[in-house]
């Protein structure tokens, strides 16, 4: 995961505040003693999916598994079905930036265009996404794996330039060596311990990450 890192002593609240577009985010007074950066979009980790036209009700429904198929990057499989790569976590129709946040265990997503037939609603397919988990390891979005779409409590970053972290694995035998390790999550920087370096906004329930230098 990219992480934009802001000015110390300052903490963005809004969720969509990116690197560049402060302007209307709301900041606040933090402590000064550690750093704090925002989460940004891995790149790579979206796939693009089309929904089949009347099955808008169960397309890639939680529970289900897919595969890649010949024409499109995935299709819909059983999960006993040996082309079956992954399993489907959690299901949400809209947006995915304006939707919930997926399952920590999620190795990646599906981003899922709509369909319009332009007959009735049980021919056309809404806009979606898919939380994936892989049938299979390594799983990417396992703790300190140094991939998937998230950043969950476990996982580890290093600076790649000036103000910017990325996510690394935290053995790591492979790519950059992690310098810092995301302890835990909690609701507010004031509920991490004073030992905390950097704070890591991750989203969900449990937006703040509290991370501690390795």
């Amino acid at each position: 995961m990219r992480h934009r890192a802001l000015p110390k002593a300052l903490f963005a609240l809004a969720m969509l505040c990116g690197s560049g577009a402060l302007a209307g985010c709301q900041l606040q007074e933090g402590n000064p003693g550690a750093e704090i950066v925002t989460q940004g979009e891995q790149a790579g980790q979206g796939a693009l999916e089309r929904a089949e036209p009347g099955r808008s009700a169960t397309f890639l429904g939680q529970g289900s598994c897919a595969g890649r198929g010949r024409t499109t990057a995935f299709t819909e499989l059983d999960c006993a079905d040996e082309r079956a790569t992954a399993s489907v976590l959690a299901r949400y129709y809209g947006p995915r930036e304006d939707g919930p946040r997926c399952p920590d265990s999620t190795d990646f997503v599906l981003h899922i265009t709509a369909v319009n037939t332009g007959t009735s609603e049980s021919e056309s397919a809404p806009e979606g996404y898919a939380c994936m988990r892989d049938l299979r390891p390594p799983h990417p979005g396992d703790p300190g794996m140094g991939g998937g779409p998230l950043t969950v409590a476990g996982d580890c970053v290093y600076t790649e330039r000036h103000g910017v972290v990325k996510e690394t694995a935290c053995e790591g035998s492979r790519g950059h060596a992690p310098e810092f390790r995301v302890d835990s999550t909690v609701r507010t920087r004031e509920d991490c311990p004073p030992s905390t370096d950097l704070y890591v906004q991750v989203g969900g329930g449990r937006p703040v990450g509290c991370a501690r230098r390795l």
